[in-house]
């Protein structure tokens, strides 16, 4: 779907040459072009120019004399070959004459390398200047290397095949394939024999070679057939070679085969051109002239018909036919087929490019006419390296022209927005509308016939009206009303119209048109041309209003030539050659500068964006430059969107892109303003940043044609050609949230419904006015159907619980409003589609329509086993104790009668509050079930309580039975219950408020509450022997918890044992206390028996204790230094890296796969490979190997780390016991006052030890010091002030410890 324009063109004046060939320079980017003049003495002189570039004037580099041959024909040129050797900074000129003249590019100097006998017919460098091929006056073949040595030689007129000669065994012959109708006959008909060239063959020989240098294809008329021989004809060969020289294959008859020879430069294709309907030629009309297409095997590949009712000339002066083909060549891509053609009103140049297996003709450039004389080209050649750049010459003349791909597509906004896409095809221009037909090339919805012979060089779309302005490099212009069809339908997708024509007086070599619509009828236009005269370009404007000239032209000049026009607004705006934008400002009557795109780029184009958030509205401008750079300026500001794009537009909002990532990127209009105002200011070229735009896989190579907005779509080109229509989602919520915002929610939820976008869409754009055209939604989607996809979907989105709760209810209780009967499914819906589903609510609906509707409701219950499985409904139906309402569920969910009777008819004997005692606990609703057996009746209490110890029931059971005479019974069943899982303290509170004192002793005995108990006891009148055993074993159980001094006091209180409880005092290092109680109860004696043997047991414990943590002390520690130094010394053993060795070894991945042969003799496996093979359990017991501190593992440092903060915490418990021991053992006897001093001294020792090894192991690395200033001092001020005060003030932690053991059950329950 794309063209080629002409966006730069320049012409070199050469006074009084004769340009007969032209050679590029690429490194010095240097055109020369030989000049050739013959005398009356027979010999020739050869100027050579230096056209140089635009700033230089051509000038004579140097000249030599030569002498001409007269064996070619009459207007023949005396150069063969001119040709550029970088290499050797050398120009090869190969004369007609056999001559092989060598120009220095350094000095001029021109030196005769040799001549070839008796003259040379066609001669041809390689691609890459190191061989050359010569066919000479004698119908030889002669390869040569760049210095001129001879690598082969042969004659050209060769009778074998070559060495691809084909292997016939009959298959695909004319003799064994089907002809339809015309039966055996046609399969037994001779092949034609009367096989000739064209009238028009110039008899001269061809070569060709292949891009890549390693075939040439030589074309040569055979020899003149003996006078006797029954067919004087001629034809043409196509002989294939190697770069050896060796024939490789020679090609099939063709009749009526031309002279023209050109190999694509990507090797598929060689071309030629074919003659008809003359002796000799082609069977078929006389008129018929293709380009036929060869396979490097010598096979036809295909064709083409050159348009030649277009060329034909009224007198037939040139050729037989009026016209002839001169010359074939390709562009440097293999996209663009060139064909000159030689006509009686002067020379054309034909641009051919194909397009899903269709060729298009899609420019044609013609000679300048001389006065008085049709103009004529002496050379066409395309420029090696830049693709689409061809180089013409005539007489005196160098023509450059430089092409690009540009799509002629419509940019229409919405709700105008056709998508209208203009394919030039010669004198056609093919339309197709893509909003409403969706048509491949290179078929279209409708055809412009335009009204010249001559293909249009450009066209334009108005992007208001509906409206084509084609143009021609003359100045004609024709207006086309397209009137196309914007609704979907039968009928013409368009209708154009010629509207008006004309040309522009005094323009000349135009390349571009500008169409601007004031009105959406397109009668008030503005057409703006752009042209070229005298290096400098021209924009002229005319005005026309219905379609008549309204004023005269305007011309202004533009600042720079090979300028472009961008579409921005009403005012002129153009593109200089290297990226820089201009704008005409009326008042100052002049171009001002306005933006700089760092780069000449064909596609641009001016865009407002609309003011967003902290931004202004402003005009940006946008670039694609050949680079694959996407720019966006706005006066100094320049930013590079993405560096590899293919194509792009701009539509709903975004810029779209392709890349040659094989993307579409969107990028929000809105967000180029941010990022030209953050993009650096003195940076030339800025790198795209990533960002989060939305991105779509497409096809390889595709290219983008055009969006429509209203469509939704984003149409696609194929390298192939064929399309590809998309509906992005960026493109889709755009309309659909516009279409939200208008109220338009039926559009909106069935664009949705076809794109397959979340319905949920229509409330999260903006829920606060779904909620308040909740009405206006229901009556635009009045579908039961589509309210119930809605519903459904609302259902499954992301909201919370409770908003879509309230939205359901918000449809629902509309939809009732409206009218319950019809949308009685859709109110069940609404019911069901809630988290958690209100089955019940649904059912209830059924049981009020069931007597005023009874089919609504028939309908509505099918409809509701259809949502929800039909067992739940069953059991919700139950949980109802509605029978019928039963009955009518399983009915019409065809449940077994068998499964469901015998159970309901056992239900229905029973009285009410036990019949529903049995559904609920059929159903697992214990609670329910409770409380009904609880209204059953006082004779089933015993089966009341069986059925709360069964299923746990003791709160509910508490709440129903409060304030009976039953109520004691519970309590002491949940204290019971209590007690077994062993929450003593929770159980004591239950018995005593179930007065069961004995039971609550107990509970307070085993939870160790030694005064509960005892309160209890006296409240109670327990014996006085029992107290005193009770006291007993509450000591014991108290000292086996470590309790010693509650021991103690239990003892001295209720065991009356003062001897007892000294033991507890001491075995808890309670020294004090237990002299003091010695003292109260005058037991001196017990000092000496029981307090100082102990001190020393104490003292002795504690030294123990201290050597256990200074040898675990001084083990870690060395550990530690050894591991460090072991990790500075040997980081790959340490850490364990992966072994170079193993890194050519495929080893088994995580993914699951089949062993091979391969992997059998793999003896190397991974990590991931022994992880993969891993159960859950062992995968479980690796976790808790980590941290474990293993050692040899790499986290066994932090395992000493810890384990030494361990350490540290003992220690500190150490030095609290004998903080309370060290007084003592000082007032006892001198053994004690020993023992006390070297027990203070080892603990001393060691807490110096400790705190070194500390310092030692926790040690940093020195900061760098900084220098006390001002400066350095508000620096810290500030990274203090922000400072997160969150992380300054540690979180308090809140012990759960106990978890809850704080509460009362009990009074759980009063509430």
């Amino acid at each position: 779907m794309r063209n080629l324009t002409l966006y730069a063109t320049s012409v070199a004046d050469l006074k009084n040459a004769n340009i007969a060939a032209t050679a590029i320079d690429l490194d010095e980017n240097v055109i020369y072009a030989a000049s050739e003049r013959q005398d009356a003495d027979g010999n020739v002189e050869i100027e050579v120019w230096n056209v140089g570039n635009d700033e230089m004037a051509p000038t004579v580099f140097t000249m030599f004399r030569a002498v001409a041959s007269s064996s070619h024909a009459p207007g023949a040129s005396q150069i063969i070959s001119l040709r550029v050797l970088p290499e050797a900074r050398s120009l090869s000129v190969v004369m007609r004459n056999g001559d092989i003249t060598m120009i220095s590019l350094e000095d001029g100097t021109v030196d005769v390398e040799g001549t070839v006998e008796p003259w040379i017919s066609a001669a041809s460098w390689s691609p890459d200047e190191s061989l050359l091929v010569i066919v000479t006056g004698e119908d030889k073949l002669i390869l040569m290397t760049s210095t001129f040595d001879v690598l082969a030689e042969a004659p050209i007129h060769a009778t074998e095949f070559g060495d691809d000669a084909p292997i016939n065994v009959g298959w695909g012959s004319k003799q064994t394939q089907f002809h339809g109708s015309l039966g055996k006959s046609a399969a037994q008909a001779p092949a034609q024999t009367n096989i000739g060239s064209s009238p028009d063959d110039d008899s001269a020989p061809r070569i060709s070679w292949r891009g890549d240098g390693a075939f040439f294809v030589v074309s040569t008329l055979s020899p003149p057939p003996p006078t006797s021989a029954a067919s004087q004809l001629r034809r043409r060969t196509l002989r294939v070679y190697d770069r050896e020289g060796a024939l490789q294959s020679t090609s099939e008859a063709v009749a009526g085969l031309e002279h023209t020879l050109v190999w694509r430069p990507s090797g598929n294709l060689i071309v030629g051109t074919q003659r008809f309907g003359f002796e000799g030629g082609g069977a078929g009309k006389e008129d018929k002239h293709d380009v036929v297409f060869f396979e490097r095997n010598g096979l036809r590949h295909g064709e083409f018909g050159i348009r030649a009712a277009q060329l034909v000339g009224s007198e037939r002066k040139v050729g037989k036919w009026g016209y002839r083909v001169r010359e074939l060549s390709w562009s440097s891509d293999s996209n663009v087929l060139a064909i000159w053609i030689e006509r009686e009103d002067g020379d054309v140049v034909q641009f051919w490019t194909m397009g899903n297996y269709y060729w298009y003709l899609k420019q044609e450039i013609e000679a300048p006419a001389s006065p008085g004389q049709p103009g004529r080209f002496t050379s066409v050649a395309w420029h090696p390296e830049q693709a689409l750049n061809i180089i013409l010459t005539t007489k005196t003349g160098v023509i450059q022209r430089t092409y690009a791909w540009e799509t002629f597509a419509s940019s229409s906004e919405p709700p105008v927005d056709s998508g209208a896409v203009a394919v030039f095809d010669g004198t056609k221009i093919l339309l197709t509308p893509f909003r409403v037909q969706n048509v491949p090339p290179p078929m279209s919805s409708a055809q412009l016939t335009l009204s010249s012979e001559r293909s249009p060089i450009y066209a334009s779309f108005s992007s208001v009206s509906d409206t084509l302005a084609a143009f021609w490099e003359t100045g004609y212009v024709e207006l086309w009303s397209l009137q196309t069809r914007l609704q979907s339908g039968r009928g013409k997708a368009m209708d154009p119209t010629r509207v008006w024509s004309g040309s522009l007086e005094g323009v000349k070599n135009a390349r571009q048109i500008q169409l601007t619509s004031l009105d959406a009828t397109g009668t008030s236009v503005t057409v703006r041309v752009l042209w070229t005269d005298m290096g400098v370009d021209f924009v002229t404007s005319l005005q026309l209003e219905e379609f008549t000239s309204k004023e005269a032209l305007t011309t202004t000049a533009l600042p720079s030539v090979n300028s472009r026009l961008l579409a921005a607004g009403t005012r002129v705006t153009c593109q200089g050659p290297s990226g820089e934008i201009h704008r005409y400002d009326t008042e100052q009557q002049q171009f001002l500068p306005v933006a700089h795109l760092q780069e000449f780029c064909l596609q641009s184009q001016g865009l407002l964006v609309p003011a967003f958030q902290s931004t202004e509205a402003q005009i940006v401008y946008l670039g694609l430059g050949s680079s694959g750079k996407l720019h966006v300026a706005s006066g100094e500001a320049h930013y590079v969107l993405a560096t590899n794009a293919t194509s792009y537009t701009v539509a709903s909002g975004f810029v779209i892109f392709t890349t040659t990532a094989h993307e579409a990127r969107f990028v929000p209009v809105t967000t180029l303003t941010a990022l030209l105002a953050n993009s650096p200011e003195t940076e030339t070229e800025v790198k795209p940043e990533k960002h989060e735009w939305e991105t779509r896989r497409v096809e390889r190579g595709s290219r983008i044609v055009v969006a429509v907005p209203s469509a939704m779509s984003l149409v696609l080109q194929m390298p192939r050609g064929n399309l590809e229509t998309i509906n992005p989602r960026p493109l889709v919520m755009e309309v659909v949230k516009q279409d939200i915002d208008a109220g338009n929610y039926r559009k909106a939820f069935f664009a949705c419904r076809k794109h397959r976008i979340d319905l949920n869409v229509l409330v999260d754009h903006d829920e606060a006015k779904f909620l308040e055209r909740i009405s206006s939604f229901v009556e635009q989607i009045h579908e039961v159907d589509h309210i119930n996809l809605f519903l459904s979907n609302l259902g499954r989105g992301s909201q919370p619980k409770e908003n879509i709760a309230k939205l359901c209810d918000v449809v629902r209780i509309e939809l009732e409003k409206k009218d319950l009967k019809q949308y009685v499914n859709s109110i069940l819906t609404a019911y069901v589609v809630k988290t958690p589903p209100d089955h019940e609510a649904g059912l209830s609906l059924l049981l009020r329509l069931r007597d005023s509707d009874p089919e609504v409701v028939e309908d509505a219950v099918k409809y509701i086993i259809f949502l929800v499985d039909a067992n739940r409904l069953f059991d919700t139906a139950l949980g109802m104790y509605d029978f019928s309402l039963v009955l009518m569920i399983a009915q019409h969910a065809q449940k077994d009668p068998r499964e469901y009777l015998p159970f309901l008819r056992e239900l229905r004997a029973l009285e009410k509050y036990y019949q529903r005692f049995k559904i609920d606990d059929h159903l697992k609703r214990h609670e329910s079930a409770l409380r009904n057996l609880s209204l059953a009746g006082a004779d089933r209490f015993e089966e009341a309580t069986a059925y709360v110890e069964l299923h746990h029931l003791y709160a509910a059971a508490l709440r129903i039975w409060k304030g009976t005479n039953r109520y004691s019974t519970i309590l002491e069943l949940y204290g019971d219950w209590l007690f077994e899982r062993r929450e003593f303290r929770q159980a004591a509170s239950t018995f005593i408020e179930a007065q069961a004192f004995s039971k609550a002793m107990v509970a307070h005995e085993k939870a160790l509450e030694w005064q509960e108990l005892f309160y209890l006891a006296s409240q109670t009148g327990m014996p006085e022997e029992d107290i005193v055993a009770t006291g007993y074993r509450v000591a014991e159980d108290l000292a086996a918890k470590k309790r010693h001094s509650e021991a103690a006091r239990v003892l001295l209180d209720y065991a009356k044992d003062i001897r007892e409880a000294i033991l507890a005092y001491v075995q808890g290092n309670h020294f004090s206390e237990a002299r003091r109680i010695i003292a109260l109860q005058s037991k001196l004696e017990l000092t000496e028996d029981i307090v100082h043997p102990a001190a020393l047991d104490s003292c002795a414990q504690i030294v123990e204790d201290t050597n256990e943590c200074k040898e675990q002390l001084r083990k870690q520690l060395n550990r530690v230094r050894e591991l460090r130094v072991r990790k500075v010394e040997q980081p790959d053993a340490f850490y364990g890296t992966e072994d170079v060795a193993l890194h050519n070894i495929d080893v088994m991945t995580d993914v699951s796969m089949a062993p091979t042969t391969f992997t059998r003799y793999t003896v190397a496996p991974t990590a991931a490979s022994r992880s993969s093979k891993m159960s859950s359990r062992s995968k479980r017991k690796q976790e808790r190997k980590v941290g474990s501190g293993r050692k040899g593992t790499v986290d066994e440092e932090e395992y000493l780390l810890k384990s030494l903060t361990k350490l540290t915490a003992r220690f500190a418990t150490i030095q609290d016991e004998a903080k309370g021991l060290l007084p003592h053992l000082l007032q006892f006897t001198s053994e004690h006052r020993e023992e006390g001093v070297a027990m203070q001294q080892l603990l001393n020792d060691f807490e110096k030890e400790l705190k070194h090894s500390l310092e030692e192991i926790w040690s940093k690395p020195p900061e760098e010091v900084t220098i006390d200033s001002w400066a350095t001092r508000m620096e810290e001020v500030e990274r203090e002030r922000r400072i997160n005060p969150v992380d300054r003030v540690a979180k308090p932690e809140l012990t759960t410890s106990g978890s809850k053991g704080w509460r009362i059950n009990l009074f759980d329950f009063e509430s």
